[in-house]
């Protein structure tokens, strides 16, 4: 198997002409150019076009003509010419941005879309486009203790500001409390804006300020854009910072949440719960609404918020709900990150739920630190017992009137070979077919609760959720509303042979509580995004994973903890898996990183934590994959499971700057205005030589090599490291695990340091024989190389793969 690469050509996007897909704009700038510049182009198509969409317009600010004090006064008079009156062109302006981006968001006729294509001034026109959350013991499961390291060297991140993009929060839990908190930082310039049920008094010294984002998804509810789904539901929404969700209060606790003692869910996970960075402080953004998604114009409006606001790190847990990655230029949230990152902000994304398959990492920008998720030590394990005495381990949350043993016939819907009655969807079960059984439920296609409500509505007494083939063994615990035990592929498949095997198949579930000590553990979930990077397989993503799997942190008291409209429960916290709760484990790490070292970099950050990242789990064998049992890759887990432990002390670190991400977009084929479009500064690719994407100064290395080619082919990567650690060292090289058919040579083999000497460089030249190189079944192999004083252990991984160019 190779990979296939589509060249990044400019064809795909038609600088001033062409519309792009979903990108981010700037608010200041996009207002002024909003006001001014749309009311020119929007009166001829007021009354003639019926259709109006959403769009983000990528202006550039230089071209302001002297005449305008502002470009708020420019984009006025430019939208103004043909407006009826500048209040009914100022009416489509959703947003304008002036920080991470230059621009503004509209909605418009495809006649006015036109008329901006071709103005000299505009840069490029993207569709809104809406996204999803990616959500399906953790801060020692980091490599935290208390009273000693990182958390007592960074006084818990207290001087730190956590930006978290998500749904909102819940700000009368115990994990946002203030008490014994410091002054919050001075130069905080946020804001606590007011809404329905949230006033300045929820906002205290935890959570410093709260802003919501709806302008994008109301102009969707109002049909600018077909199909987009957009317009949140008052009746079960809050049109202000306020969590009707419950995913956003969950990730901003588990970034930063206070000690809460006695916490559990319904009795589950019980003990202290805490954040990562318990005393960083959180400002949240609501960008994300219930049943109407995230919307990239609000997204963009936040990131551009953010950062003049003064957060230090931005953790933002969405993503496309497609598995596709968009190009840089049409991806707000890699434009938006490349505005936080430049101002030195660190960003953790989620890598997306679309694993176990390939190529399904998502936010792949190389300034963004992508995470994956993997399982902790603890577990909610819950029994199937057969008829026949047989028993099948399985997982469950539910916390109601147990089976207390009693047997129950046992029916598997599926057997009629209807697909929707297999997967239980809503009116697919006969309830004269169900009434007082256990129910058989293939997962996919409907959230894993909601098959349990249909099941109870049917009449049905229990719910065996079985994985299928693409699930493999990966499980997640859920609290279902009915008597409900998640089990394995192979679990499934043995349920189902029982029930085919007799006349009158029976069974009953045990739930067995929280079970802590679980081995192997971390173990990578099958759900978390895998690589290669499907842009620029140069670059190996995800970069790192975290906990993901079954995570307990603070939750909303506007719905149950299911998230079904039906669940009336109230809980103070819940327990969710999914790449989003990993992210903010990373976000709260970054906090605990920037508070002890406020001199670093995000780039720097980022390669702490991947330099010193764990490959072995509890058992001290090779973490493995979960959907398999196999081992897994750094396709699976990237450089490995963050160990802030060691992260506070790398010894060296790869550092990049915004001139090198800017080389790196020259490097893979994009034109000055494309890249203009993400840097917002004029930028000038060498024409003599073009620069190689590969080198890029990342933490790890990607070699490709042609699948057209034979023989021996040679690639040389060069790399610099800064010493942070003792400033006399002496570094020697070691080559890990180099595959067959696969030489690796580095130059030089010893990096010395001293006060003077901070920075070293040495390339790295990697040859394959592709007659004999051995690739895995994901078109890979794998190796790694390390260096060392005797103390520190910075090891990079290695990844060898064959590509055919389109």
């Amino acid at each position: 198997m190779s990979l296939r690469v589509c060249p990044q050509s400019n064809s795909s996007l038609s600088l001033s002409h062409s519309p792009m897909a979903s990108s981010p704009s700037s608010p200041l700038l996009l207002f002024f150019f909003s006001s001014s510049f749309f009311f020119g182009f929007f009166s001829s198509a007021t009354s003639a076009d019926s259709t109006l969409k959403t769009y983000i317009v990528r202006v550039d600010s230089q071209s302001k003509p002297s005449v305008f004090p502002t470009h708020q006064h420019w984009f006025a008079s430019l939208l103004s010419a043909d407006e009826s009156s500048p209040d009914a062109a100022a009416a489509r302006i959703l947003h304008t941005y002036d920080t991470v981006f230059h621009g503004f968001s509209a909605s418009l006729s495809p006649s006015q879309l036109d008329s901006l294509r071709g103005h000299p001034s505009v840069l490029a026109v993207l569709e809104d486009r809406r996204r999803y959350l990616h959500t399906t013991r953790s801060p020692q499961f980091l490599g935290l203790r208390n009273q000693q390291g990182l958390w007592s060297d960074s006084d818990y991140g207290s001087d730190v500001i956590i930006g978290v993009l998500d749904t909102g929060v819940w700000p009368e839990r115990r994990s946002f409390s203030d008490v014994n908190l410091g002054p919050v930082p001075k130069r905080w310039k946020g804001a606590c804006e007011t809404g329905e049920k949230f006033g300045a008094h929820n906002c205290n010294r935890k959570l410093v300020g709260a802003r919501f984002f709806v302008k994008g998804n109301d102009a969707a509810g109002r049909g600018a854009g077909p199909g987009m789904g957009g317009g949140i539901n008052e009746t079960v929404e809050f049109r202000s910072p306020r969590d009707a969700d419950g995913h956003g209060t969950h990730t901003a606790s588990t970034a930063a949440g206070r000690y809460s003692f006695r916490a559990s869910m319904a009795g589950y996970a019980p003990g202290i719960a805490k954040g990562v960075a318990p005393k960083a402080r959180i400002a949240s953004y609501k960008v994300c609404w219930k049943n109407s998604g995230c919307f990239d114009s609000d997204i963009l409006a936040a990131f551009d918020a953010a950062v003049n606001d003064g957060v230090d790190v931005i953790s933002i847990s969405i993503g496309g709900g497609d598995g596709i990655s968009s190009p840089y230029y049409l991806d707000p949230i890699a434009i938006g990150s490349y505005g936080a990152v430049s101002h030195g902000i660190f960003v953790s994304s989620s890598a997306g739920n679309d694993g176990p398959n390939g190529m399904t990492v998502t936010n792949i920008a190389p300034w963004l630190t992508t995470v994956g998720a993997g399982t902790i030590d603890r577990n909610f394990p819950a029994d199937v017992i057969l008829g026949n005495g047989v028993k099948l381990s399985g997982v469950s949350l539910y916390s109601g009137p147990p089976l207390s043993g009693k047997m129950y016939p046992l029916v598997y819907p599926g057997k009629s070979g209807i697909l929707t009655s297999s997967l239980c969807m809503e009116n697919s079960l006969d309830a004269n077919h169900v009434k007082g059984k256990i129910v058989i439920c293939d997962r996919g296609s409907s959230a894993r609760v909601a098959k349990g409500l249909v099941v109870l509505k049917a009449g049905g007494v229990g719910m065996i959720l079985a994985n299928g083939i693409s699930n493999g063994e990966g499980l997640v615990g859920d609290a279902h509303m009915i008597p409900t035990a998640a089990v394995g592929a192979n679990e499934g498949d043995s349920v189902k042979a029982y029930v085919s095997s007799t006349s009158n198949p029976t069974a009953t579930i045990q739930f067995r509580g929280t079970q802590i000590g679980i081995k192997p553990a971390p173990v990578v979930a099958s759900f978390s995004g895998r690589g290669p990077n499907g842009l620029n397989p140069e670059i190996l993503k995800p970069d790192l994973i975290a906990p993901g799997v079954n995570i307990l942190a603070a939750w909303t008291d506007a719905i149950g903890p299911t998230g079904l409209d039906s669940d009336t429960r109230k809980t103070e916290f819940n327990i969710l898996s999914g790449t989003s709760m990993a992210c903010p484990h990373v976000g709260g790490a970054a906090a605990l990183l920037k508070s002890a070292h406020p001199d670093w970099s995000p780039a720097a950050i980022r390669s702490a934590m991947m330099t010193t990242a764990n490959l072995l789990d509890n058992t001290l064998k090779p973490m493995t994959d979960e959907s398999t049992g196999k081992p897994a890759t750094p396709y699976d887990f990237g450089a490995g499971h963050v160990n802030l432990d060691r992260a506070m002390d790398p010894g060296l670190i790869y550092d990049i700057t915004s001139d090198d991400y800017m080389n790196f977009l020259c490097g893979i084929g994009y034109s000055n205005k494309i890249i203009q479009v993400i840097t917002r500064s004029p930028v000038n690719c060498p024409r003599a030589k073009k620069p190689l994407p590969e080198n890029l100064n990342y933490p790890s290395v990607a070699a490709l090599f042609s699948s057209t080619r034979t023989g021996v082919q040679s690639k040389s990567f060069t790399r610099t490291v800064t010493n942070v650690g003792e400033p006399k060292a002496v570094y020697q090289v070691k080559i890990e695990s180099v595959p067959k058919g696969v030489s690796l040579v580095v130059k030089p083999t010893t990096l010395v340091f001293s006060e003077a000497v901070k920075k070293q460089t040495f390339m790295v030249t990697i040859k394959a024989d592709t007659k004999s190189l051995l690739l895995d079944d994901s078109g890979a192999a794998f190796g790694s190389l390390s260096w060392s004083d005797g103390k520190h252990l910075v090891r990079s991984p290695i990844v060898i793969t064959q590509i055919s160019p389109l």
